[in-house]
């Protein structure tokens, strides 16, 4: 027992499912063949034990009293069901689609071949539109992944990640020295959404404003969100996180938004960070605010020592009343949920890293990033070094096992959350700050600023980079690599 009188467990003995009622999925251990085989006719036939099944269909979420969305889900939920898996046991899925067009489901942060990814610019294997797909993947690394669609809705908004077709994956390490109480996971998204000429507010402190062009097309279609939610239920809407004093409780939270950088506080507590998109940091960091791009997932653990009823939420005043928040409630305590506005703070990627020297990379790979204003009534278009994706033509080759730095130049006035599939990147340099040993597969790329990120490709094939705001990847913010 805990000199606090409660009994610690691990990873594998708390199997908690996420708050807001989604369920868990927990894979088989049986050993199979390498990750990328599709499953045979014939096996099929032989009645092949299946370790994991996602269901793609139509789906009614109640995010809050009276208020119903219709979207397309995993297993008749949103977010999906919890999925475990066990790394570096490979496992068989069946994908079923019931739907009328085709699907990607793209395994995000995992190390797999490319044609079960799920992204159709790697030439993965669609799932056919009232149809099924059934193929075997070896989950790794450890921790923190997702799952989501991966088509290109362009401005259909009711397809793509504007939809609910989001889960998270955990892949439990081999080892797990890790002691909490408590096991929570919270999945942010927003619903509604719609055009407006209106820009993504950023903080004035970080986001210097290059001076006007003139001669420059106004600025295209932005995308707005009516209601938002954390687990698919709006703020006040669902059940609490419950809570009791002196517990330490890990939260992994995700940003599964299809457009919005966001920003947690929890108001009488700070979150330990322990790791950046699933993988663990060198120097774990207390932090009073969180702030998560597109796609990126932090884990934190907090110490229950400030008991009440409090919301755990955005600092935004207008989506935390329009949803985007969540009620944290301590055993034995009533009452309203407390909100108090955190103080000003700059999230930084460094405090999070060693300071040492990288090793000098094999190669120096500049990625320029730029944007074409699309003007009243159109769409801005996005450009690596001058060229859109349809513009620059054959993938550009990679070595596996070399040593590339991507020198991320943002020469736009847009953050840009960039993804690259397939592996994972070191952050070696934010800002002008050198750094070394946080790793990622999602780096939020301010306006106007310069990140640069070595990576050693990890396989073969084709592997997609892009930026995980839907809009801007659909038109153009797009480069395919491929490892030779």
């Amino acid at each position: 027992m805990d000199p606090s009188g409660m009994t610690r467990v691990g990873r594998r003995d708390f199997l908690s499912a996420m708050t807001g009622g989604a369920g868990a999925l927990m894979a088989g251990c049986k050993s199979r063949s390498e990750a990328g085989e599709p499953a045979h006719d014939d096996e099929r036939r032989a009645g092949e034990k299946v370790d994991l099944t996602l269901r793609i269909g139509p789906t009614l979420v109640d995010i809050a009293k009276d208020h119903t969305i219709s979207t397309i889900g995993y297993n008749g939920q949103v977010p999906g069901p919890l999925i475990r898996l066990r790394e570096g046991v490979p496992v068989t899925v069946d994908l079923f689609n019931d739907t009328d067009t085709p699907e990607l489901v793209h395994w995000h942060g995992q190390i797999i071949p490319a044609d079960v990814d799920g992204a159709g610019q790697e030439k993965s294997l669609p799932v056919p539109p009232h149809g099924h797909l059934r193929y075997r993947l070896t989950p790794r690394p450890a921790g923190a992944r997702w799952v989501h669609t991966h088509v290109t809705p362009m401005s259909d908004l009711g397809r793509g990640t504007y939809t609910g077709q989001f889960a998270f994956v955990y892949i439990e390490p081999r080892n797990d020295p890790g002691r909490y109480d408590q096991e929570i996971f919270l999945a942010t998204h927003e619903w509604e959404p719609f055009f407006t000429t209106e820009e993504e507010e950023e903080d004035a402190n970080e986001q210097p404003q290059r001076p006007p062009n003139k001669d420059e097309k106004p600025n295209g279609w932005e995308i707005g969100y009516q209601r938002f939610t954390v687990n698919g239920k709006c703020l006040g809407h669902g059940e609490p996180v419950r809570v009791k004093p002196g517990q330490r409780v890990l939260f992994h939270f995700l940003n599964a938004s299809a457009t919005e950088n966001i920003q947690l506080a929890f108001p009488g507590h700070r979150f330990q960070v322990v790791a950046l998109d699933g993988n663990p940091v060198p120097r774990p960091q207390a932090v009073e605010v969180l702030e998560l791009g597109t796609a990126e997932r932090i884990d934190a653990v907090v110490e229950m020592n400030n008991p009440g009823v409090w919301i755990l939420g955005t600092p935004r005043d207008d989506d935390r009343g329009n949803g985007m928040g969540i009620v944290v409630e301590y055993a034995d305590k009533t009452g309203a949920p407390r909100w108090v506005k955190p103080s000003k703070s700059a999230w930084d990627y460094t405090i999070f890293g060693e300071n040492r020297p990288v090793p000098t990379p094999d190669e120096v790979i500049p990625m320029v990033f730029g944007k074409i204003n699309g003007g009243t009534g159109d769409f801005n278009r996005w450009t690596i070094n001058g060229k859109g994706f349809e513009e620059q033509g054959a993938a550009r080759s990679l070595s596996r096992g070399r040593r590339y730095r991507l020198v991320f130049d943002n020469q736009t006035d847009d953050a840009h959350p960039v993804h690259l599939h397939r592996n994972s990147f070191e952050l070696t340099n934010v800002h002008g700050k050198p750094v070394a040993g946080v790793m990622k597969d999602v780096v939020l790329v301010k306006g106007f600023k310069k990140i640069e990120v070595d990576v050693i490709p990890a396989m073969e094939g084709l592997t997609l980079f892009h930026c995980h705001q839907q809009l801007h990847m659909d038109y153009g913010f797009m480069q395919l690599f491929n490892v030779v």
